[in-house]
């Protein structure tokens, strides 16, 4: 369901681990430079340029205040990356030693259709950036700033020339400002990290039943009566579409209609299909409130409140939702099943069919093009309406086959905790999409990262969403070839640090958390049982515990990121170990990390009884020592040749893997291998 739509890690506090990070990130760098997403064509030089203070950036040619930004911006990132103060540095004109030259402007309103590839040029002594308009150069220049190493002669970049261009045209991040209110701030950082891994659509989800977000001066009671105050200015508004654009952004709004409407309806209850009384949800789900589609009304409101919104966003699209109607409240409605019957409509879909067709009238006679999610498909859906697919790769297929161009949001839900790797190899033309024609396949755009915010807030959403967004940006970007998830990986936990840089704090923030439920300074128990939970995948979090609009959001669960790196690089121990491929200093890590875990328990109970908020930790940290403990056994019995006790062994490991505080104990499942192996060579 949509409406639950819903690196190294960050703990570093323990040698091993940093060991192990540091062997990934010196492999990346011995193959090739750490890009990500990797371009299209790159052929490495000889040699290197040196980034010190006598580099001096120079526009020839065409400039405009969006280059000259980018430039500044280019200077700024660079100098927190290498410390060195360049922005003052100044050659003599054509004297400069990193020359950018756009041989045009592009369009004033940016559009889908835009070139964006550019071409880089790094030898000894200079760098040449060039492309068709200001967006190449934008993404030639982050390619650059991630070719920067530091070397025993300084900071450089590689030798190398790069021709680059997207893959797809629309590589977009939805971020979910409805149902938790996402500050400014929150949202430019993240706009940052768009620009540093080459996306360019910000879809803004800016309505649902728990909150209207925008300031309107027409019908000012939608965010009056439906936003308890926290909304977005409409000059805050045009300064993100701004601030978008100077990075190379796209901006479109989502008003979703007619379902999600309960926060429309507390201002302006003539809307309804409903008796109401209404007010602003304060839970998660499908709601049944409704906007009434058979009413002249209806559409006569919609046509200002489109209008003035379009007149805040100048993109081109403009999205209207349409998913999840329960149509609940249309059966219980004598009015409305009257007019169906009238009108010769069969279900709820058809009814919805008939509010979608005269919504997309409005869309365009304010000059945009609608956008919808899977639902708002009928055989009769004008073919210029963009289809955003939640449901999967059939319905995407379905939708290219009729006629209509289509984006891919299916696979790449970030707020599901899935790993990066199952989002990397999701692609917009497999499975069914694979089975397109060339023609059809022309109409699939790409694909969007979706980041609702049920179990989100301003304060822990970039670690939602980075760096697992940098590998679906590569995939949206970057060849469909590229599918090496290792190397993925490794490049990821240096772009991870990377975007610190752009002021993201998906690193900084989860180590602030975890020091709010220490007390304090956390202690590095707590570090090393925060460093191997996450949350629970998929929908799982609102069946575990009660939550609702205003629960706080400051357990364990939401300080951890998505995705245990710790985790994953012990499984790949493992991996090795049970295929009887890793060397002896490989099982000795295990080893150590196994005891590390084993007698993490011990250090931490006393600590746990400390604090409120880790009080619920307690049998998490046991079972996690007492899996550890068996999976030290399970090594000895392989190494050995021993048969284990394997039934009370699987049986305790069972336990362990079930949620406990809403956090899963993401080292049961190697244990669980060892055991197994343990088990299957007697």
């Amino acid at each position: 369901m949509k409406s639950h739509h819903s690196r190294c890690l960050t703990f570093l506090g323990f040698l091993s681990f940093l060991i192990l990070a540091q062997s990934a990130t010196m492999r990346c760098q011995e193959a090739s430079p750490t890009l990500m997403p990797l371009p299209a064509h790159m052929v490495m030089g000889q040699g290197q340029f040196i980034v010190d203070g006598n580099l001096t950036v120079e526009i020839q040619g065409y400039s405009d205040a969006r280059l000259v930004a980018g430039k500044k911006r280019f200077l700024n990132v660079l100098y927190r990356e290498t410390g060195i103060p360049l922005e003052g540095a100044i050659a003599p004109p054509h004297q400069a030693n990193f020359l950018i030259k756009a041989a045009g402007a592009g369009s004033s309103v940016q559009q889908l259709s835009e070139n964006e590839s550019y071409r880089l040029e790094v030898s000894k002594t200079g760098v040449l950036l060039s492309a068709p308009n200001p967006l190449g150069v934008l993404h030639g220049l982050q390619t650059f700033l991630q070719l920067v190493e530091l070397t025993p002669q300084g900071f450089v970049a590689p030798a190398v020339t790069v021709d680059d261009e997207a893959r797809f045209p629309w590589r977009g991040l939805m971020i979910d400002s409805g149902r938790h209110f996402m500050p400014v701030t929150a949202i430019t950082r993240n706009l940052d990290g768009m620009e540093a891994v080459k996306m360019n659509v910000f879809h803004w989800h800016l309505s649902d039943d728990q909150g209207f977000r925008v300031e309107s001066k027409v019908f000012p009671l939608l965010q009056g009566k439906g936003s308890n105050g926290q909304f977005y200015t409409q000059k805050q508004i045009g300064e993100v579409v701004q601030y978008a654009r100077e990075r190379g952004i796209r901006v479109v709004p989502e008003f979703d209609m007619p379902c999600h409407t309960t926060s429309w309806q507390a201002g302006y209850p003539q809307l309804a299909s409903g008796k109401g009384p209404y007010a602003i949800a304060d839970r998660w789900g499908v709601l049944d409130p409704a906007i009434d589609p058979t009413r002249e009304g209806t559409y006569q409101f919609l046509d200002k409140f489109i209008g003035e919104m379009a007149a805040l966003f100048p993109d081109a699209y403009f999205h209207i939702g349409g998913d999840e109607c329960d149509g609940k409240e249309w059966d219980a409605n004598p009015r409305i099943k009257a007019f169906m019957r009238a009108h010769g409509m069969k279900d709820n879909a058809a009814l919805q069919s008939y509010f979608t067709a005269g919504v997309q009238k409005l869309v365009a006679g304010h000059h945009k093009i609608m956008e919808g999610w899977d639902e708002v498909l009928q055989p009769d859906t004008p073919r210029d309406v963009v289809i955003q697919s939640w449901r999967g790769e059939k319905a995407l297929a379905v939708a290219a086959r009729q006629g209509n161009r289509v984006l891919l949001s299916n696979g790449y839900y970030i707020d599901l905790n899935q790993p990066a790797a199952e989002h990397y190899l999701v692609d917009p033309l497999g499975g069914d999409g694979g089975s397109l024609t060339p023609e059809q396949k022309a109409r699939v755009l790409g694909g969007e990262a979706t980041m609702w915010s049920e179990y989100v807030t301003g304060e822990n959403m970039d670690s939602r969403i980075w760096p697992r967004t940098a590998a679906i940006a590569e995939r949206l970007w970057s060849p469909e070839n590229v599918r090496d998830v290792d190397s993925m990986y490794d490049r990821l936990a240096v772009v991870s640090q990377r975007l610190q840089y752009f002021g993201l704090e998906h690193e900084s923030s989860p180590r602030l958390m975890l020091e709010r439920i220490g007390g304090g300074e956390a202690p590095e128990p707590l570090k090393v049982l925060a460093a191997v939970v996450q949350p629970p995948r998929g929908y799982m979090r609102g069946e575990m515990r009660e939550y609702h609009t205003f629960t706080p959001l400051n357990r364990l669960t939401d300080a951890v990121l998505p995705e245990s790196e710790t985790a994953r690089k012990f499984n790949s121990l493992v991996q090795l170990i049970v295929a009887g491929k890793a060397t002896e200093k490989q099982w000795q890590e295990a080893r150590e990390w196994l005891a590390l875990w084993r007698d993490n328990d011990r250090k931490l109970q006393p600590l746990l009884a400390a604090s409120d908020l880790a009080a619920e930790l307690v049998p998490v940290s046991h079972d996690l020592s007492a899996a550890a403990a068996i999976g030290l056994k399970a090594l000895d019995d392989l190494e050995n040749h021993r048969a284990p006790n394997a039934d009370k062994s699987m049986e305790t490991l069972e336990a362990a893997a079930k949620p406990q505080a809403v956090l899963l104990d993401m080292v049961v499942p190697s244990v669980q291998l060892l055991v197994k192996a343990a088990g299957a060579q007697n």
